[in-house]
């Protein structure tokens, strides 16, 4: 016997088709509720009343006549959003990140600040983020904007909760950074969450970067930490428990440098920032603990740019390491690209040659599956606008926000 359907599974059915709607506006705007209702297969009485709750919050609006089609000039549609903001924040080696973007994935604000995280305790980056928080929030708040969520992007392995278990990067173990930051804010009137910064990066590839639409690709971050974002299949690749993408911590060599994380030999340890400026940039180590890289990174660069033999024959080996790596990611993947970011899009000149060759030679799949490696584009806020755009699943998937 066939049960009659329930309220709420109407109301379900009701918020994918306003989800389904909502994303064929902001990919083939400016459009009319007639083509809505012919891509879509939604009913025209169906997409009439979506689109009037639509304009009624101002997640879409209205935008004159077309009269290039057979009939009546019809009104077409675009995104408004106006009222709307979403916030990604991005915890780095040595410096904290906040992005605000609107509906359409418009920046509104690129912030970044200088901050050590590995040298804090967790109490102070979270009150380091709560800062960063409270002014990207008035300010958007200043422009008329209501904020629809925050999320932020840690480098470490994340739960369902937005606890972070563990990241050798930062030092930390079991944080429950999502309720700190929550409680840090009071409770604010929207959704924090927390995710791994290279699930972030690989989200803001997706729609933001040179690959943007691509369903297979992985994004490789570059700074304290390495870790891979997967985009399979059009959808995030999390794992059971949030914690795939690790791949930081793959092996590389038994005999190699120890890592953060109590190992040896690991990607990280080979090709992470500190690791490739203790390195390649010894000196460093006589002022005491690098907690700004970005001046020595400016001068890998710099040193790169000259030629200089040492620096180049170390990015090189780096490079070899890094390809290992991808390699592995494309015989597990088979993704459409990899993109590399933060300080190894940064150095890419000089990684990218040994990197690809390497993908080359040690991928099974000939012509390593189609897989192409380059230079993220995003630069070193990718993880930020990746939170950026997470932060607008919840009107994305259809649900309404709050009047």
């Amino acid at each position: 016997m066939q049960n009659d359907p329930q309220p709420t599974d109407l109301g379900d059915v009701r918020v994918a088709n306003r989800a389904v709607v909502l994303r064929h506006v902001r990919v083939h705007a400016p459009c009319s509720r007639a083509d809505i209702a012919a891509r879509t297969g939604l009913n025209k009485a169906t997409v009439s009343s979506l689109v009037g709750e639509l304009i009624e919050r101002r997640l879409v609006r209205e935008t004159g006549l077309t009269e290039n089609r057979i009939g009546r000039p019809a009104t077409m549609l675009v995104l408004d959003g106006e009222p709307y903001a979403a916030l990604g924040l991005q915890v780095g080696a040595d410096e904290l990140a906040a992005v605000a973007v609107d509906l359409g994935g418009n920046r509104l604000l690129t912030w970044r600040r200088a901050f050590a995280a590995p040298a804090a305790t967790p109490a102070e980056t979270v009150r380091a983020l709560a800062a960063l928080a409270r002014r990207a929030t008035a300010r958007v708040a200043g422009e008329g904007r209501a904020v629809l969520g925050l999320t932020v992007g840690v480098p470490g392995l994340v739960d369902a909760a937005g606890c972070v278990p563990l990241s050798p990067a930062l030092g930390w173990r079991d944080v429950p950074l999502a309720d700190q930051l929550r409680a840090a804010l009071r409770d604010p009137d929207f959704t924090v969450a927390v995710d791994n910064e290279a699930n972030l990066a690989a989200l803001a590839e997706q729609r933001h970067g040179a690959q943007a639409g691509a369903t297979d690709l992985v994004h490789l971050t570059g700074g304290a930490g390495i870790r891979a974002g997967a985009i399979v299949g059009g959808r995030l690749l999390r794992g059971s428990r949030g914690f795939a993408g690790e791949i930081g911590h793959l092996c590389l060599d038994p005999t190699g440098p120890a890592c953060a994380c109590g190992r040896s030999g690991c990607l990280e340890a080979l090709v992470g920032l500190p690791a490739v400026v203790r390195r390649l940039l010894p000196d460093t180590a006589e002022d005491g603990p690098v907690t700004d890289f970005l001046p020595e990174l400016d001068r890998l660069k710099a040193l790169a740019g000259q030629d200089d033999p040492t620096v180049r024959a170390g990015l090189a080996e780096t490079g070899r390491h890094l390809g290992h790596a991808v390699a592995v990611l494309a015989d597990l993947l088979n993704p459409e690209a990899v993109l590399v970011g933060g300080h190894l899009a940064t150095l890419g000149p000089w990684l990218l040659p040994a990197d690809q060759a390497e993908l080359a030679a040690g991928a099974l799949a000939p012509e390593a599956g189609g897989c192409r490696l380059e230079a993220s584009t995003l630069g070193g806020t990718a993880a930020a606008l990746g939170g950026a755009t997470a932060a607008l699943a919840t009107v994305e998937s259809g649900r309404l926000p709050v009047r």
